[in-house]
């Protein structure tokens, strides 16, 4: 067992304001959900992304959940979804009764591909079964081509929900990541870029669907003496202790953000010039905030395979990960509907089987990013002497 510091893929990083906040929230007795803290963190975050307003919930699979019912998705209907994302984009389709379909990457931002998008809308159109909402998901920090998807929802009547749970901060064409669509959500679970352990956000420019939000995410309450409840609601606002943390961490999102595009850049210097080595490309479209630094091995150029630096890295005491599995390969959605980006390619597949995640916490070291460099070189040289053998 090595003995050396481990280091985490994304952990959290903490600050003084987010104590001070919370001791501010313990000395004015405001612990359980609701408070000042919940309602700065909702105007604070609103006007950070550019949205009209915003709602804190325990955590961005809420969020999305929410954002599904606030659509009037149930049971029977069908909804629209990245596969290459963490199963939490989809599993509130399945809450709501609803079924998902899933949609691949394009090879260039790897978020949703558009043609893949028309042609699932083609072949719903002539089915006569329209799906009640689109869930497209920003990968790893980056927008998805917004311009490209949007113009094909708007066409049928669509809605979008934006999950942006990894892409905070990020911006689309002087938008921010999570505001173009109908609904966005981010997500503050502790490897977020920002976090408040655990968390989420629903943000809109439609006032009136956040206003429900708030009512449903706190059991749909009604205004009475009593407890009066007409409608299913759910528990699923954030306390004013998470919020506080939050606000906090706000402040310092930008500073965040600078520090893994830094740790970008010096994993893409120490280790592009080994042969079938590639990053996840930034679109000249907008501006990630690089949540993780993610390389690609092509198997044409190395035989240095995923699992192998995966496995070296976890020997040095170095946590690292394969990319999201696609949806559509889970076990638990064997048989569901998948639309790949063309006939010839399944773009989410082979960036699955050739990706990894490196550690990009916005607090990991000059030391620490040399040894994750060292041991993935060490790894891949000895493939090139023993190629070169």
């Amino acid at each position: 067992m090595n003995d050396a510091q481990k280091i985490y893929l994304s952990p959290p990083h903490m600050g003084e304001q987010e104590q001070l906040l919370v001791m501010d929230a313990f000395a004015s007795n405001w612990i359980a959900p609701i408070g000042p803290h919940v309602d700065s963190f909702e105007r604070e975050l609103a006007d950070y992304v550019g949205a009209r307003g915003a709602v804190a919930l325990c955590s961005g699979t809420s969020a999305i959940h929410l954002g599904l019912r606030l659509l009037e998705v149930g049971k029977g209907d069908i909804v629209f979804c990245s596969s290459l994302t963490f199963i939490a984009s989809a599993n509130p389709i399945v809450y709501q009764g609803a079924e998902p379909v899933f949609i691949d990457s394009e090879p260039d931002s790897w978020n949703m591909s558009p043609s893949a998008l028309h042609q699932a809308f083609i072949d719903a159109s002539c089915l006569g079964r329209m799906p009640k909402a689109v869930i497209v998901v920003h990968l790893y920090g980056q927008n998805a081509d917004m311009d490209a998807i949007k113009p094909i929802c708007d066409h049928y009547g669509v809605p979008i929900v934006e999950d942006a749970a990894e892409s905070l901060g990020a911006s689309y064409k002087g938008a921010m990541s999570g505001t173009i669509g109908k609904l966005g959500i981010y997500s503050f679970s502790g490897n977020k870029i920002i976090t408040t352990s655990s968390g989420g956000m629903l943000v809109s420019d439609d006032e009136v669907l956040l206003k429900k939000a708030r009512f449903l995410a706190t059991q749909a309450r009604e205004p009475a003496r009593h407890y009066q409840h007409n409608e299913l609601g759910y528990n699923y606002r954030m306390s004013n202790l998470l919020a506080a943390v939050g606000r906090g961490q706000l402040g310092v999102l930008n500073d965040r953000i600078e520090s893994r595009r830094a740790i970008f850049e010096r994993y893409r210097e120490g280790l592009s010039a080994f042969p079938g080595v590639s990053f996840m490309p930034e679109m000249s479209y907008g501006r990630s905030n690089r949540w993780l630094t993610v390389m690609l091995l092509d198997s044409r150029l190395t035989e240095t395979t995923p699992n192998q630096l995966i496995d070296a890295l976890s020997e040095q005491n170095i946590e690292s990960r394969p990319l999201w599995k696609p949806l559509h390969l889970q076990p638990l959605y064997e048989g569901v509907r998948y639309y790949p980006h063309s006939p010839e390619e399944s773009v989410s597949e082979r960036l699955f089987h050739s990706g990894i995640c490196l550690p990009s916490g916005s607090n990991l070291s000059v030391e620490d990013m040399n040894r994750v460099i060292r041991c993935m070189s060490g790894c891949m040289e000895k493939e090139v002497v023993k190629n070169f053998r």
